[in-house]
C-alpha cells in the first residue's frame, strides 16, 4: 500500500457507500470498502476502483456486533497501518411501522447498527487519528437522514430517532476532538434512489415519493457522496460540528 490517506466507508458495497468509495478513490484515498454480509458486491466496487487505478480492498464486518467491528478495525490495521478517514454510512430500516407494532428485537437491531455501531467506529477512529494518542488527525463524516428532522411519523419512528442520535452526537464529538485534530460532520440525505428502499419494504419509495420533493426528484447516491468528499476534503479544512442536509429542499 502507499502513503496516500486511507479512508473506511462502513456500508460500501451499496448505494451512498459505493458511490462514496469509488469517488473517494478517485480523489487519491486509499479505500477501505465495508460490508456485513454481501461479499460479492464489496468485491465488485473494489474490481472497479483498482481497474480505474485507484487503491481497494474489501474489509468485513457488522458494525452492529462487537465481533465485527474487531474484525473491521484488525483488518484495517493489518492493512494499512493508518487511518486518515471514516465515513459512518451502514445503516438498516425497517419495514414502514407504527410505533405501536414495532418490536423490542426490531428496536435493539436497529440502535446496534445505527448507533452504537457509528459510535463505535467512531471510538475505534478516534483512537486511531487522535493528536493525543500519537495520531496525525483525520475527519469523520456520519451519514444522518432528514428522518431526523421529519421524524418519519406512520413509517419508521425508530429509524428517525436513530438518526436523531447521530445528529446529537456529531456535534458532541466534533467540539470534543476539534483541538486533537479530527474534524466531525454529516450529511442528512433525503430520499435517494438506493436499494434500501427496497430492504423497507417500499421498492418504489424514491419513485412514488418525487412529487412531494421540491426540486420535484429523488436524488442519486453520487450526489451524496459528492457532498461527503468535500467534507473528507482539504476545502473543508475549517468546517467542523456542521450539517450537509442533501435533500432536494425537502
Amino acid at each position: 500500500m502507499t502513503d496516500h490517506p486511507v479512508l473506511l466507508v462502513t456500508g460500501g458495497s451499496r448505494g451512498i457507500g459505493a458511490s462514496t468509495c469509488r469517488l473517494a478513490a478517485a480523489a487519491g484515498w486509499q479505500v477501505a470498502v465495508n460490508y456485513a454480509s454481501n461479499a460479492a458486491a464489496a468485491e465488485a466496487v473494489v474490481a472497479e476502483i483498482r481497474d480505474a487505478g485507484g487503491s481497494a480492498v474489501a474489509v468485513e464486518g457488522d458494525v452492529g456486533t462487537e465481533a465485527g467491528l474487531a474484525s473491521i478495525f484488525a483488518a484495517v490495521d493489518a492493512t494499512f497501518s493508518r487511518l486518515d478517514g471514516l465515513v459512518n454510512n451502514a445503516g438498516i430500516v425497517g419495514h414502514p411501522a407504527r410505533l405501536d407494532e414495532i418490536s423490542v428485537e426490531r428496536l435493539e437491531r436497529m440502535f446496534a447498527v445505527n448507533v452504537i455501531g457509528s459510535i463505535r467506529c467512531a471510538q475505534e477512529a478516534v483512537r486511531r487519528m487522535s493528536t493525543q494518542h500519537g495520531g496525525r488527525g483525520g475527519v469523520i463524516v456520519n451519514v444522518s437522514s432528514m428522518a431526523a428532522i421529519l421524524g418519519s411519523a406512520g413509517q419508521y419512528v425508530d429509524y428517525a430517532a436513530s438518526k436523531g442520535a447521530i445528529d446529537t452526537f456529531t456535534i458532541g464529538l466534533a467540539r470534543e476532538v476539534a483541538a486533537e485534530g479530527i474534524r466531525v460532520n454529516l450529511v442528512r440525505p433525503g430520499i435517494i434512489d438506493t436499494d434500501i428502499h427496497a430492504s423497507g419494504g417500499l421498492p418504489d419509495r424514491a419513485r412514488d415519493m418525487a412529487a412531494a420533493i421540491p426540486v420535484q426528484r429523488a436524488g442519486a447516491p453520487d450526489e451524496v457522496a459528492q457532498s461527503i468528499l468535500y467534507l473528507l476534503s482539504d476545502a473543508a479544512s475549517y468546517v467542523t460540528g456542521a450539517a450537509l442536509n442533501v435533500s432536494g429542499g425537502r
